[in-house]
């Protein structure tokens, strides 16, 4: 699809990547964009320096009665952003208790999955247009120090998978985006080589444009998906090794 005179709506927009969502979809010449948050006062910045564009929405993902309002209110769009996710920065065994990865459910799988079954219908019904899931270089290959997280996004993945298959005859196109390490408030922590979230939010629009269902948005995607095919068994052991080292610099607190 074209983003030119679309109508989208970015979940998780007050900050990091979902602002670089909302301020690309401005680049590429989108007609409204809603913008949600949990908190709708931190939209304000934002509102106010695209106050002719961006529409702010109170919108907690893990709420189905938020998730119904925000359709009620939004039902102009064709473009629907899934961004919002959370991570709490454990394996499985490491975690005191699963209450981490509860919470990393909550937002990344079943938020997700209400997002589209509400906005899906209105997008089919508004002539056509697209659902973009942002994902992440974990759910190719498990990254063992965030295991519950990888966990969420690899379900977040067939999730979309399915979709394409669901919505494949209304109109609806539904796009996978791929990354590593992205720049953001949520990796501060973390001392790795990462990309901006402007260049990621670009990438995805430019693979949306073209239809690339699975839109490898940086470099790290392109090389995992790269090594799946030519050497996955070198992959894991890559991985392996610097899930090790990883662990090493990051020790748990």
């Amino acid at each position: 699809m074209k983003i030119k005179g679309a109508t989208a709506l970015v979940t998780g927009a007050n900050r990091g990547l979902g602002l670089s969502f909302v301020e690309a979809l401005v680049e590429f010449g989108a007609a409204k964009i809603y913008a949600t948050a949990r908190n709708a006062d931190t939209l304000d910045p934002l509102v106010k320096k695209h106050e002719d564009l961006v529409v702010p929405l109170g919108l907690d993902v893990t709420e189905q009665v938020q998730v119904d309002a925000a359709a009620e209110a939004a039902r102009d769009v064709t473009l629907l952003v899934n961004n919002a996710g959370v991570l709490d920065g454990r394996s499985l065994i490491e975690a005191a208790n699963l209450s981490g990865f509860e919470g990393e459910m909550a937002v990344n799988v079943y938020g997700l999955a209400r997002m589209c079954r509400a906005f899906a219908p209105i997008i089919e019904a508004n002539g056509g247009g697209a659902i973009a899931n942002m994902l992440s270089v974990g759910c190719l290959v498990q990254w063992p120090p965030f295991g519950t997280y990888t966990a969420t996004k690899a379900a977040a993945m067939s999730l979309t998978e399915t979709l394409r298959f669901d919505l494949r005859n209304k109109g609806v196109e539904v796009f996978g985006i791929f990354a590593g390490w992205i720049d953001t408030e949520m990796t501060s922590d973390i001392t790795a080589d990462k990309i901006s979230s402007v260049e990621i939010a670009r990438n995805a629009m430019l693979g949306i444009e073209v239809g690339e269902g699975n839109i490898d948005a940086d470099g790290d995607a392109i090389s995992v998906r790269t090594a799946l095919q030519d050497d996955p068994e070198g992959l894991k052991t890559n991985v392996w090794i610097s899930a090790a080292n990883f662990r090493a610099n990051h020790p748990l607190t």
